[in-house]
């Protein structure tokens, strides 16, 4: 086990046991990746934010059921990933979804360095391009190449059958494909 996950099970041990402490730790590691992955969903970042906000909250309360089959990272998206589609899909009942433009920007930890910026705007064009997609397309695309989930998963989230799921992916990635050949 690495060094990293060992800390991350240690920082959870000590959140089960109410350490605010721990649970701001593990807040501070996590609360980045977990906005932009409902970001991506939702594309509304006060919502975004809300919903990050609401899942460590759920997460915390809920550590008891994480069994550790999982890395806790991963766990956690999960939350984030079923809270942000049961927001957008409350949001489509209600007709009320917002039509902002959101640009996404790819962030690069290391910072960007000259030989990476020609594939940064290539990856920002990409993900400029997703937010034009159909929702269902740009919602299964998103959990499939930039949360890596798989189709059985996707399926699950989505709530469509193992087959849908795929035909909805192969369309989503043709889609894409078009747009973006379309844009050059």
């Amino acid at each position: 086990m690495s060094q990293q996950r060992e800390h991350i099970d240690e920082l959870v041990q000590l959140c089960m046991a109410g350490k605010q402490s721990a649970q701001l730790e593990v807040y501070n590691r996590y609360y980045k990746a977990m906005f932009n992955t409902s970001l991506r969903i939702v594309k509304d970042t006060a919502q975004a934010e809300d919903i990050m906000q609401e899942s460590f909250l759920s997460a915390f309360t809920k550590l008891h059921t994480f069994k550790g089959e999982v890395t806790f990272g991963s766990w956690l998206k999960r939350i984030v990933i079923n809270n942000s589609i049961h927001q957008y899909r409350k949001q489509q009942k209600k007709n009320e979804v917002a039509l902002d433009e959101v640009l996404y920007k790819v962030e690069d930890n290391e910072g960007i360095a000259s030989d990476h910026v020609f594939t940064e705007l290539k990856a920002q064009k990409v993900m400029e391009t997703m937010k034009d997609l159909k929702d269902n397309y740009r919602i299964s695309l998103t959990l499939h190449l930039i949360e890596g989930f798989d189709y059985d998963e996707i399926s699950e989230i989505m709530n469509i059958s193992y087959a849908n799921c795929r035909t909805t992916v192969s369309r989503a990635k043709e889609s894409l494909r078009k747009k973006l050949t379309l844009a050059i």
